[in-house]
């Protein structure tokens, strides 16, 4: 829920309930591998999601990954990653991001409060989200933020393979 003393005027004028459009969506993962020499960029498809907004601009949502989708443009190190050595995507088919709350960041930026569960390990993770359009029947927002895959329990690091993952949404939703 929104901060009463910080509604922000945004999130207030779009009060509805709006809906992931995962066509036009985008979920990308830039980490280093090989001890900081090799950037490596994966992608990700999204399942589903929401957003609600109340008239006060109380804020919930989620959205739903599939982490089976990954795509590295290496087929060896998607597969790899498909295991119980990152994701194992037979056991955990989801990643998931639970919205609980937005307030007015600094610079035009909403900070969203939520969970993220991956791997079965569910940790808080606040989201700086940038508005990139909002109009009366869609949004599109862009959501990056850094984090360190061990604190899901995500260790697995050869050759100096870097734990510290820079996650990007570009995700657009459709109001109902």
């Amino acid at each position: 829920m929104t901060s009463a003393a910080q509604p922000d005027p945004r999130l207030q004028q779009a009060a509805g309930t709006w809906t992931l459009d995962p066509s036009a969506t985008s979920i990308e993962l830039r980490t280093k591998a090989m001890w900081g020499l090799v950037k490596v960029k994966a992608v990700f498809a999204a399942n589903s999601g929401e957003a609600v907004i109340g008239s006060d601009g109380t804020t919930r949502g989620s959205l739903v990954v599939d982490p089976a989708s990954v795509d590295s443009g290496v087929k060896k190190r998607d597969a790899h990653l498909r295991t119980a050595d990152f994701l194992e995507v037979e056991r955990y088919p989801t990643i998931t991001y639970s919205a609980t709350d937005a307030t007015a960041g600094p610079d035009g930026t909403v900070v969203v409060e939520g969970t993220l569960e991956v791997h079965g390990t569910a940790r808080p993770l606040r989201v700086p989200v940038s508005i990139a359009e909002l109009d009366q029947t869609s949004a599109t927002i862009t959501a990056e933020v850094d984090m360190d895959r061990r604190e899901w329990g995500l260790s697995w690091a050869k050759m100096g393979a870097k734990v510290d993952n820079h996650i990007t949404v570009r995700a657009r939703f459709t109001k109902q």
